[in-house]
């Protein structure tokens, strides 16, 4: 049982749904959101409720099995018993284990499978955490690279434009287009459920308020999506529904119109693009014989060719953003609508100007559209990783099933590692990860698998060794973006819930074991840490001779306001004003319409400029609707989904999906059903709202309910809860970028009639008694 602190004052606290403070009255934690926040967000309520709940690992476990056969593959991960054990015991285990396979195998067999969004903490962040222990105490890792949410644009982007994080994070500011711009074109939309949630904390969300500002000065907002839901209810006055996946094909006709009728910038695309001549070849239907006009894109899209034709023609003279989030690169060819709106800004003579241009993901996270800090603001270094071989982090089940198989990777010939341990701290791969019943397989194949969570996610029922960490509410940190101008001294809140304990402790214990604990701790401890990490960000205010508190003084305060610069732009506005003084690091130094460099890798996933490539999965009589996974707007992907503000979104204790009338009336699907979602991977269960903003022939279920198989025995179970990722692909976006395709897919949909299998996700396993060894006997 979590205890409360003695003292009932109010906390500052932060999260990467918002800044906070806490406060226990009558024995409840109370959240009340920062007060300057014009949009708070209603996730961190689920924070009370998840503190204590049953949902939590209260001690160490190891899985039975692994206990009486010893490491090696197993595919009883997932559906095994557990038993209960003492920290140094489990401690001992583990850093035998670790010891073990470095020494037998190197530290090339360890897979350092830490991904997700953690805490706001600048220290207690569980990547850095795990990173830097692997380093320092086993010489290093298998790494991942990329990110499941931007898997393909990471990696397109510095070949067509630069870098990427100049591209999202300098490129485009709110503030400029609240002022500058005429039309947004959103590919994708931009849901603000998403720009709610930023990396390292966020003190105002304004994104709402931006476009609101924008459309009551007369900007055009024109919502591209299948979901009505993807740009608020206030400026969404233009819905154009075309099919999932076919934006592409929209763009191109958009193109095309233009080029028709003369109203691309001819100029522009001379001074400052590379290989327009070679694209247009294709467009115009010289290189195959198919002219990419508006009646060719309306076939695939759904639309009319007059609403594509008037599109076009709605942009010319204006100041024009195209916006491309996220989801569009999440499925097969995802790097085809980033680089065709790249080629859309480019064709207009809009790329640099304030306002307007290539906004890729604007909306995705609060990171994006603001100011970048004046100060900086330090992290836990991670230490030097000795392994050199690394995986794009959405292939981890390819790697896993097929190790030493080659694979191709942005120009590159490589070959899966050998992995004998994963390691996991911080992230739910039942939650971002495609096709569980392959992953169930995958996770089957290796010695050991060590898992660090708050609570039973299915990864925790899956691991041999589940060790219970804190949540950011019981214990201290520093919350901070290089985005946001306020840092945040989070304030403990409860004791840890049961026997957790902090990452860094837990990564203490194994380097002490391990003769690395000097190396790792450096001599400090957590509030050691803190105030070391809050040491640069002080040097740097004083450095501008801003009167800076020291660090007592900041932590009895609870914030600090920090400095800003001004929008610039970045490397894009700097090449457009001087294309010959400030070239883009792209290898022609100019926004690379046609990539020599894509096109020399011969890809015919990625050829060497954006073209319409048919998606990998198609509607027929099997799969008669699309299915589109999108993020939820009741907790960031899986985080605290037992949660009271998620639970409260919920019906039926189901995950909730939407349907258009037309495909409820055929099926006999009445609003508030369950309904049972199937394709060829597995099956899943949902509760049904019934809605016309969702376009027909589409089913929309968002990620995140905890994974609950009905029968964990079978080969594809029953999702009982709702996890769509039991239906999605698990292949790469293209050679080029291998990432993630888990937005889209195609299924069939039926009422479920049989009797409603009761949700487990949040049941904790009951341990079992296992007769210790006499030389763990011994050692107790």
């Amino acid at each position: 049982m979590t205890k409360q602190p003695n003292d009932n004052a109010k906390k500052s606290h932060s999260s990467h749904w918002g800044a906070f403070s806490g406060q226990w009255v009558d024995g409840k934690l109370v959240i009340t959101p920062h007060p300057i926040d014009p949009d708070p967000n209603p996730i961190i309520q689920n924070f009370p409720e998840a503190l204590r709940h049953k949902a939590r690992i209260a001690k160490p476990m190891v899985r039975r099995g692994w206990l009486e056969n010893g490491p090696g593959p197993d595919d009883r991960r997932g559906r095994d018993a557990f038993v209960e054990m003492e920290w140094d015991e489990v401690l001992d285990l583990l850093a035998g284990e670790l010891k073990r396979v470095k020494d037998a195998y190197s530290a090339k067999a360890i897979y350092g499978g830490s991904y997700g969004w953690s805490s706001a903490g600048r220290f207690h962040h569980a990547q850095s955490q795990i990173h830097r222990f692997l380093n320092v105490a086993l010489g290093g890792y298998v790494r991942s690279v990329n990110s499941y949410s931007a898997g393909a644009s990471t990696v397109l982007i510095p070949h067509i434009l630069g870098n990427y994080e100049d591209m999202t994070r300098r490129n485009i500011g709110w503030d400029e287009i609240v002022e500058h711009t005429d039309i947004i074109l959103a590919f994708g939309g931009m849901n603000t459920k998403n720009s709610r949630v930023a990396g390292g904390g966020i003190s105002k969300h304004t994104e709402h308020r931006d476009m609101i500002a924008l459309s009551k000065r007369g900007g055009e907002l024109v919502l591209i999506s299948p979901l009505k839901s993807d740009l608020p209810d206030e400026v969404n006055q233009d819905w154009v529904a075309a099919r999932p996946g076919t934006d592409v094909a929209l763009m191109l006709g958009i193109a095309h119109t233009a080029v028709m009728d003369g109203t691309h910038d001819r100029a522009f695309l001379a001074s400052h693009t590379h290989g327009w001549n070679t694209f247009e070849d294709y467009l115009m239907g010289r290189s195959d014989g198919q002219p990419k006009d508006a009646a060719w894109a309306a076939a695939i899209t759904g639309l009319t060719a007059d609403a594509i034709l008037k599109l076009a023609r709605r942009l010319p003279g204006k100041r024009a953003l195209f916006v491309v989030a996220h989801s569009l690169q999440r499925a097969k060819h995802g790097e085809q609508p980033v680089w065709m709106a790249s080629v859309l800004s480019a064709m207009f003579g809009q790329s640099g100007l304030p306002g307007g241009g290539f906004g890729y993901a604007l909306g995705a996270i609060a990171n994006y559209g603001r100011h970048q800090n004046a100060v900086p603001i330090a992290g836990l270094p991670q230490g030097k990783n000795g392994v050199s071989e690394f995986i794009p982090v959405a292939r981890v089940s390819d790697m896993l099933l097929n190790p030493g198989a080659p694979f191709e990777y942005n120009g590159a010939h490589m070959t899966y590692p050998d992995i004998k341990l994963v390691y996991w701290a911080g992230g739910n791969p039942f939650h971002h990860h495609q096709d569980l019943n392959r992953l169930r397989k995958a996770f089957a194949q290796v010695d050991t698998l060590v898992v660090h969570d708050l609570a039973w996610t299915a990864s925790a029922r899956h691991a041999d060794f589940v060790l219970p960490c804190t949540m950011s509410l019981e214990r201290e940190d520093i919350g901070s973006s290089q985005t946001d101008p306020m840092m945040v001294a989070m304030h403990q809140m409860a004791e840890p819930f049961g026997d957790a304990r902090d990452d860094y402790a837990i990564f203490t214990g194994l380097s002490e074991r391990l003769g690395a604990a000097d190396a790792f701790t450096e001599g400090r401890t957590p509030r050691e840490w803190l105030k070391h990490l809050y040491q640069p960000t002080y040097d740097g205010l004083k450095a501008k001779g801003i009167d800076a508190p020291d660090f007592d003084a900041f932590w009895a305060a609870g914030e600090v306001m920090l400095p800003q610069l001004p929008l610039d732009g970045g490397t894009l506005r700097a090449f457009r004003e001087d294309p010959e003084g400030t070239p883009l690091p792209t290898t022609s130094g100019k926004i690379e319409i046609t990539s020599d460099t894509i096109a020399s890798f011969g890809y015919d996933d990625c050829p060497g400029h954006p073209v319409w490539l048919t998606p990998e999965d198609v509607v027929d009589a099997a799969n008669p609707l699309q299915l589109v996974a999108n993020q939820p707007a009741s907790r960031l992907h899986s985080q605290l989904d037992f949660g009271g503000h998620s639970s409260a979104e919920k019906r039926r204790g189901r995950e909730v999906a939407r349907m258009h009338p037309i495909d409820a009336d055929a099926r006999g699907i009445k609003d508030g059903d369950i309904i049972r979602l199937f394709n060829q991977r597995g099956a899943c269960l949902a509760s049904v709202v019934v809605t016309e903003d969702v376009m027909a022939g589409v089913v929309q279920l968002p990620t995140g309910a905890y994974y609950d198989p009905e029968d964990p025995n079978e080969e594809k179970p029953l999702c009982v809860h709702g996890n769509p990722n039991v239906l999605t692909r698990d292949t790469g976006t293209s050679r080029l970028a291998q990432g993630c395709t888990g937005q889209l897919t195609v299924v069939n949909v039926e009422k479920f009639t049989g009797n409603l299998p009761p949700i487990q996700a949040y049941d904790p396993p009951v341990p079992v008694i296992w007769p210790r060894p006499p030389k763990l006997e011994a050692a107790e």
